[in-house]
């Protein structure tokens, strides 16, 4: 899952937010000196990425993609997934789409002392350039999947895979809306941030 997932299953509060969003920037971090929201946040985050990676749903989506691409499978339907998270947000929550971003950037922002550097850095992009919003095109989430492209340390191909997502776009759709309940109810289930 991608950031906006992440955001999706915190608790609403500017640590819970932190902390699942810090999953992916945990590397180097004391984790015995982060608040225990934070660090609970991150566990859920870890618990959502084992859940995802694991599912049989999921790893049917290497099928549609090219030889080159499939490696990257777990990413390109990660980032895929906030799309249509976010063209079909009032399936999966009561809050509205919108304020729900807003009260997240507003909220992350707060707690930036508790963020590594690079974390801040992102969290401030994130909001200036309205990355949550942003996924509900598909353009854009493109675009989002080529960025990370430039982050991975080896020549790979998996710049312009949304032309292969966008080619086999109903499947994608599909297993996202038949997998994400189940993942909703597993976090549920699991109650790692139940205080």
């Amino acid at each position: 899952m991608n950031y906006l997932a992440h955001l999706f299953f915190s608790q609403n509060t500017s640590l819970s937010l932190t902390g699942n969003l810090m999953g992916d920037f945990a590397k180097g971090v004391d984790l015995k000196k982060l608040p225990i929201e934070i660090y609970k946040g991150i566990e859920n985050h870890r618990l959502v990425d084992k859940f995802t990676d694991q599912h049989h749903l999921v790893r049917t989506l290497k099928t549609p993609l090219s030889v080159e691409r499939k490696r990257f499978s777990f990413i390109i339907s990660d980032v895929v997934f906030d799309h249509f998270l976010a063209i079909h947000w009032h399936k999966f929550s009561e809050q509205n789409f919108e304020q729900f971003v807003q009260d997240s950037y507003s909220k992350l922002l707060q707690a930036q002392h508790h963020m590594p550097e690079q974390m801040k850095i992102v969290v401030q992009r994130m909001a200036s350039q309205n990355w949550l919003s942003s996924y509900k095109s598909i353009d854009i989430t493109g675009k989002a999947i080529d960025s990370l492209s430039n982050r991975i340390r080896f020549k790979n191909n998996l710049a312009g895979a949304i032309v292969e997502v966008k080619a086999n776009y109903q499947e994608y759709e599909d297993v996202f809306l038949k997998f994400f309940p189940e993942l909703q109810q597993h976090v549920t289930q699991s109650k790692i941030e139940v205080m």
